[in-house]
């Protein structure tokens, strides 16, 4: 990709790659390359779940609701979000993991991009 500008489509473009739009797992010539920072559009249906918790984490995450319930769980306490606009930021150290009380599409922003954390595929 020899151009500095991508147009795309979240809801196209965000189940190719796990929901991940931007990050270092995008090809280094791609504009969408970055090491610094991580964008997801995350649909997620209801009763979805992170099967395992992110532990030893060394990012920051802000996730952001567009829509729908969900949950983020940490050690000592439960965030719910529930209208639109509600988020979550927390930092590096801190385990979690999350629960779709509802369908629910968030916007995931994490930095810096940094390999790991991806739970395998069965």
């Amino acid at each position: 990709m020899s151009d500095l500008v991508y147009v795309g489509n979240a809801g196209i473009d965000a189940p190719l790659d796990r929901g991940w739009l931007l990050g270092h797992f995008k090809e280094p010539d791609d504009p969408r390359h970055s090491d610094a920072v991580e964008v997801k559009w995350g649909v997620h249906p209801r009763g979805d779940e992170r099967p395992q918790w992110v532990r030893g984490e060394k990012r920051t995450a802000l996730l952001v609701l567009i829509s729908g319930r969900f949950r983020v769980e940490f050690p000592e306490r439960s965030v719910i979000l529930e209208r639109q606009g509600d988020y979550v930021v927390w930092g590096p150290g801190v385990d979690h993991s999350w629960f779709a009380e509802e369908e629910s599409v968030l916007l995931t922003v994490r930095w810096p991009s940094v390999p790991g954390y991806a739970v395998a595929r069965e």
